[in-house]
């Protein structure tokens, strides 16, 4: 892909993107009665519109040959968005969102590793050490919310283990092949792929126009948008960086949750969360001038 972002601008995009992506749950809070598959399929689908729709004015008739460019790697990456997309939500319909976003911030661990064993990329010391905290900061966040957990949250916690593994292979697929390929096309197909398995079990419909105004809204910056900005900032961050910065989203879902559901975020949420903050800020403040050319 040309134009490649600048480190910094590259950080800046995942921090947008992270910042959509933690919307999902203050806006769930308002749905009137979409629930549970229906929520997963019509996200899904209107993720797929809007990046159909950025492709269709960008290449005109070049759309299908675009999306014929992906090859092998780009339907890999565009399966691996579809398994986040579905497992996420399926998760939540089964456990707690503080179960479900426990198995989410294993991506980072899960990523380093993937990137050491199939990139030969070297990660870091400074970046295993805010991996480590950032775990510290996610356990301290949810602390007690695995107590008391039945047979159904396990499962839902197991089926929302596919996020943090999809999430790093997917990121791998893109340190792979994001240089040479554009594989914001992959969201489309991913979203596409999600929409297509989840429609059965969405019947009956039950979501009110209101609820369709919503799912509208994640569909398209929720989902379609901020993915697509995290293909496009994957060339310029490694592996473990662009896991790291993902974490934001967990992080904010609490914020937007007490601003706009009257959600009040307890006394460990604030201060794990203020943990994987300064783990954060530490990583790319560091990497940040590592970036710099020497003078």
């Amino acid at each position: 892909m040309s134009n490649k972002l600048s480190h910094r601008h590259a950080v800046i995009w995942m921090i947008c993107a992270a910042s959509l992506w933690s919307i999902a749950g203050v806006f769930t809070r308002h749905l009137d009665s979409a629930r549970g598959f229906e929520i997963t399929f019509w996200r899904s689908f209107f993720a797929a519109v809007f990046v159909a729709g950025v492709m269709l004015r960008q290449y005109g008739r070049a759309f299908v040959p675009r999306l014929r460019l992906l090859g092998r790697l780009g339907f890999v990456s565009g399966c691996m968005w579809a398994t986040m997309y579905s497992c996420f939500m399926i998760s939540l319909t089964m456990t707690t969102v503080a179960n479900t976003s426990i198995m989410e911030s294993l991506s980072p661990l899960f990523t380093a590793f993937l990137a050491w064993l199939v990139l030969r990329e070297r990660i870091a010391v400074r970046t295993w050490w805010a991996i480590a905290a950032a775990a510290v900061g996610m356990g301290w966040m949810f602390a007690g919310s695995l107590s008391a957990v039945d047979s159904r949250g396990l499962l839902g916690m197991l089926i929302g283990l596919g996020v943090p593994v999809a999430s790093s292979i997917n990121t791998i697929v893109l340190k792979k092949r994001a240089h040479t390929v554009d594989l914001i096309p992959a969201v489309l197909v991913g979203g596409a792929i999600s929409a297509l398995v989840m429609l059965p079990f969405a019947f009956p419909f039950q979501a009110s126009w209101h609820d369709m105004a919503i799912l509208a809204i994640l569909g398209f910056f929720q989902l379609g948008l901020p993915c697509s900005m995290l293909v496009r900032a994957s060339a310029s961050l490694s592996a473990p960086e662009i896991a790291l910065l993902s974490l934001l989203e967990v992080l904010l879902a609490p914020v937007w949750a007490w601003l706009g559901a009257g959600e009040v975020p307890g006394g460990a949420t604030l201060t794990g969360g203020a943990i994987v903050l300064i783990s954060l800020i530490f990583n790319e403040l560091s990497m940040e001038r590592k970036a710099r050319p020497h003078s």
